[in-house]
């Protein structure tokens, strides 16, 4: 059984595209597409954040005095973190923050995501959004009846004059069938896809 993708507009009617239900016929499964979001998110922070500890901090290889007599508090090394100059209790050390999730899952929560964006109407397709020129006019006037905030433009593949195109807009976001994201996907108002690509992605989740 098969799905139509509705074309962006009736003068490029003639682009909707039939779509297989197995892939944009899914129930959508909010758990999973939860994880799937908060796992990419994680997988973007660089976890760079470093503090040195005690053993890091250097100096403090010899006792800064005596034991007794002095009317201070006894100390054995000035690396010690009652000191001011000494390292930090719980210093943070680089970590990754990736999170695992198998193959299946994450076709499963794509495939979830597209049916949805389908049901709500906000997946179209147009085989004339890709501009013929590096002008941001004429990509402009491409979108300018949509009622959109953010506009995700899905293409079976970039070249310059859509990313010259599109980067003076700041609402509108570019990517390939190959690497378009579920952040990308649900943050969305509007995803506008070619048929090619939508076919691409067809058999990528298939």
């Amino acid at each position: 059984m098969t799905l139509q993708v509705p074309a962006i507009s009736d003068q490029d009617s003639a682009a909707a595209v039939e779509v297989a239900e197995q892939v944009f016929g899914q129930e959508f499964n909010e758990t999973l597409v939860h994880q799937l979001v908060v796992k990419y998110q994680a997988g973007a922070r660089a976890g760079t954040k470093a503090q040195k500890n005690r053993s890091a901090v250097s100096g403090g290889g010899i006792k800064p005095f005596r034991q007794k007599g002095t009317g201070r508090a006894r100390s054995g090394t000035i690396r010690s973190p009652l000191w001011r100059t000494g390292g930090v209790t719980f210093a943070a050390q680089p970590r990754s923050y990736t999170q695992k999730l198998n193959k299946k899952m994450y076709k499963a929560g794509i495939r979830s995501i597209f049916s949805e964006l389908l049901r709500q109407e906000r997946l179209v397709v147009s085989n004339d959004i890709v501009p013929t020129t590096v002008k941001t006019k004429e990509f402009f006037a491409k979108i300018k009846g949509l009622d959109a905030k953010r506009i995700l433009l899905v293409a079976d593949e970039i070249n310059e004059n859509l990313i010259l195109a599109t980067r003076n807009i700041p609402y509108v976001a570019v990517a390939t069938a190959d690497s378009v994201d579920p952040v990308a996907l649900v943050s969305a108002d509007k995803v506008i896809a070619t048929s090619a690509a939508l076919k691409q992605i067809e058999e990528r989740l298939s």
